[in-house]
């Protein structure tokens, strides 16, 4: 799967220009996220780097045959009328299992956003693990797995920091109108 991934990229254009996380429990960001194809590149992008993270979907989209084919991609099925929320739901599996990735649109929509949701941060926070900020970047057609980040105690800082790499990356979306890199605030 690794080298067929590699492939499809390499057809169709895309390069990859880092190499792949050597943790073995990381939550990854993918932005921009202004089409479903970004799941469809992402997947081979991440597949063909020799990881495979989960990508947590709403529990609606698993019908069939839909859930079948997003079951076999990696997908799980997240419950957000559960008591427990989203973040609580994924430290779970962080804590179940003694290799564990997430892979995480943080803005939440494929709108335009100017403020991304907080969820991945805490998640890397309470689970103990670095996030890895990745681009897939439509205008180069490179994806870059992204530089490694650990969470401190300001999270302030954090994002501000997060804020720079994503304003200094300059990602073109997919849908370009849909994006704006300066989207990473609290």
């Amino acid at each position: 799967m690794r080298r067929l991934s590699g492939f499809i990229l390499k057809l169709f254009g895309w390069k990859i220009m880092d190499s792949a996380p050597t943790d073995k429990k990381f939550v990854v960001i993918a932005m921009p996220h202004t089409s479903m194809m970004d799941f469809v590149w992402g997947k081979l992008v991440f597949s063909s780097a020799g990881f495979s993270p989960k990508i947590f979907i709403k529990k609606e989209m698993f019908f069939f045959p839909v859930g079948l084919l997003l079951k076999a991609l990696g997908a799980v099925p997240i419950n957000r009328n559960r008591s427990a929320g989203m973040v609580e739901q994924v430290i779970a599996y962080f804590n179940k299992n003694d290799e564990f990735c997430v892979c995480i649109t943080p803005e939440g929509t494929r709108k335009l956003t100017h403020k991304l949701k907080r969820g991945f941060y805490f998640i890397a926070k309470q689970a103990n693990v670095p996030i890895y900020l990745s681009v897939l970047d439509y205008g180069t057609k490179h994806a870059i797995i992204g530089e490694r980040f650990v969470p401190t105690d300001d999270i302030d800082a954090d994002f501000e920091y997060m804020r720079q790499y994503y304003l200094r990356m300059n990602p073109t979306a997919k849908r370009p109108k849909q994006f704006t890199p300066d989207c990473v605030r609290l």
